[in-house]
């Protein structure tokens, strides 16, 4: 008999753990398709992503219902806790990313309505976005194999992310103020790499919570040597 609760057990973390690999994996079709939006300038495609939002949304809520039930129900100890813990946290993340994918493909909307500057840069945003949807990626991956140097990775990833967004903040207030005219679009882009940079931000967020699950160490906050130190 405690076998087989056991194996029920099982079941319903590994059911847990592809439901949280499907939600990042349509948060990551949305970054995609808002990335694509990006190059090809398409507001059709932009409105495409933010129908997307309600289905990101009522996976999070589904996917908590059924980590709080578990808890309750099984009252897991050790690293069972840890994964519906940890997962709890990756969840929150991909709601959090789709949010900032959403705010991308409004601020892309409403700045090719009003006719957005062809002088404004607009090849670093997808930079950075590529470089955000990488990030994302491999984070899921991370959680998938459960693999804590991958993780790491990841969280030193961020940081190309943060230079490309401090040198494009410097480009635009660069070009908004040689040209009043590109002040209201560049604003736009401004919050739309803000958006990009939160992104890779989440991302890293998931792979701490990896190293959680696996290591039962709590890295939020911490430098990149006590990182190192934790995964040994």
């Amino acid at each position: 008999m405690e076998k087989h609760l056991s194996s029920q057990f099982d079941a319903e973390l590994n059911r847990i753990s592809t439901q949280v690999l499907e939600m990042g994996g349509v948060v990551e079709s949305q970054l995609q398709q808002v990335l694509y939006a990006l190059s090809h300038l398409s507001a059709e495609t932009c409105t495409q992503v933010l129908e997307i939002e309600d289905k990101v949304n009522r996976m999070e809520v589904q996917i908590d219902h059924d980590v709080t039930s578990t808890m309750s129900r099984r009252q897991p100890t050790a690293r069972d806790l840890r994964l519906l813990v940890g997962t709890a946290r990756i969840i929150i993340n991909l709601e959090r990313a789709g949010d900032e994918v959403c705010t991308i493909a409004k601020m892309l909307k409403s700045t090719l309505d009003n006719g957005m500057p062809r002088a404004l840069p607009t090849t670093e945003l997808r930079v950075a976005g590529s470089l955000a949807s990488d990030l994302l990626h491999r984070s899921l991956d991370a959680f998938a194999r459960m693999d804590v140097k991958a993780a790491l990775t990841v969280i030193k990833g961020d940081e190309a992310i943060d230079v490309e967004h401090e040198g494009l903040t410097r480009k635009l207030l660069t070009y908004m103020m040689e040209d009043p005219r590109t002040i209201s679009s560049g604003l736009n882009l401004m919050f739309l790499a803000r958006a990009i940079e939160r992104i890779g931000d989440h991302a890293a967020n998931i792979a701490e919570a990896v190293i959680y699950i696996a290591k039962g160490a709590d890295v939020r906050h911490t430098t990149e040597a006590e990182r190192e130190a934790a995964i040994k």
